[in-house]
């Protein structure tokens, strides 16, 4: 009795060690708190200087200077750096599992080529010069190409190497043809040179309220597919055998990539980077489980985005570099270190 009685006392005293899944959760709930830090620091540093004092009348009062700057631009612009952020996570999260590829982005289906290239034609032949008109023709673009690449993928008998051969295929075509327009129409080439490099400078709410039920119904539809794209990430045979329609799940995960990169895309322009980086970083610690990887791009992308935003804010006052320009030079050197990584590469 004596003997059984000392184990006892030892589990009594010893702490069980964490879960994985307490210490994602933990993880889940500290990226929160960043994304917080970071979207209050869009809100209160900008191209023009403001002093806590004036950002927080700015905030607050029904009218003035400090609340054209801090409501009218920066808070717009921050909200659609936190949707558009998400978006691309996410998108980018359900094509790397889609065609079982780590690198692959939302580039990769030909998504903002499609997008681009309808502008580009909105603004060269139909004389549109608005963003409100810009985001329509972005979407109706990444809509048809993502139709368009599902088509020549093989539809129902889709795969992923297909999927990525004709993506690839049509981007390629896409951009020969937005490069030939830009050249030949000046003013085409005056009026998107801001968009095609990605920017949040143009946010305003009517920006946010056309893309934001677009954003809403492709979050949900991924979240959705989370656990069914975890056995088509296994491999068709064992898909298969769990049960999985990989038809279905393959058809659905294009449409919400579709829906949110190219509302994404319309919004802001092309921006590079952040649906590639994110969730291949965010696999490195969570694992190959969707339910969990798609939680944390949805909120770390949205970090690196906003926090893109800040220092090209900052880095030119009192001017500024665009989004697209500071994801670039900070994901591509950050990215080529992941990759080489052994242990990062092999997940």
């Amino acid at each position: 009795m004596l003997v059984d009685s000392v184990p006892e006392q030892r589990a009594e005293t010893v702490p069980a060690p964490p879960t994985r899944r307490a210490v994602r959760s933990l993880g889940l709930l500290g990226a929160v708190a960043v994304l917080a830090v970071v979207a209050v620091a869009s809100i209160a540093v900008g191209a023009k200087e403001l002093s806590v004092a004036q950002v927080w009348h700015g905030l607050f009062a029904d009218s003035g200077t400090y609340a054209d700057v801090v409501v009218d631009e920066r808070l717009s612009r921050t909200v659609l750096g936190l949707l558009v952020g998400a978006a691309l996570g996410l998108s980018g999260a359900v094509l790397q599992a889609l065609t079982r590829n780590p690198l692959a982005d939302p580039g990769l289906l030909g998504i903002n080529a499609g997008a681009s290239a309808a502008v580009v034609t909105a603004i060269t032949f139909l004389g549109v010069t608005s963003l409100t008109g810009y985001v329509w023709f972005a979407f109706l673009g990444a809509a048809a190409v993502g139709a368009l690449v599902w088509f020549l993928g093989g539809s129902r008998g889709a795969t992923p190497v297909r999927l990525a051969l004709a993506g690839t295929a049509i981007s390629a075509a896409l951009y020969g043809y937005l490069q030939a327009v830009m050249i030949m129409d000046e003013a085409a080439l005056a009026r998107m040179r801001f968009w095609t490099v990605g920017s949040l400078s143009s946010a305003t709410d009517g920006t946010i309220r056309q893309v934001l039920p677009f954003l809403v119904a492709g979050t949900a539809l991924a979240l959705a597919l989370a656990r069914p794209l975890n056995a088509v990430e296994m491999g068709d045979d064992t898909a298969k055998a769990l049960g999985a329609n990989l038809n279905r799940t393959r058809a659905l995960a294009m449409l919400a990539a579709t829906v949110l990169c190219g509302a994404a895309t319309a919004a802001c322009g092309p921006i590079v980077f952040v649906g590639l980086m994110v969730p291949h970083i965010v696999r490195s610690f969570t694992g190959p489980d969707l339910r969990w990887i798609m939680p944390y791009a949805a909120i770390l992308s949205p970090v690196l985005l906003l926090g893109s935003d800040v220092i090209g804010r900052v880095v030119a006052r009192p001017s500024e570099v665009q989004v697209g320009i500071i994801t670039a030079i900070i994901g591509g050197p950050v990215f080529i270190f992941l990759v080489r990584r052994r242990r990062t590469a092999q997940l």
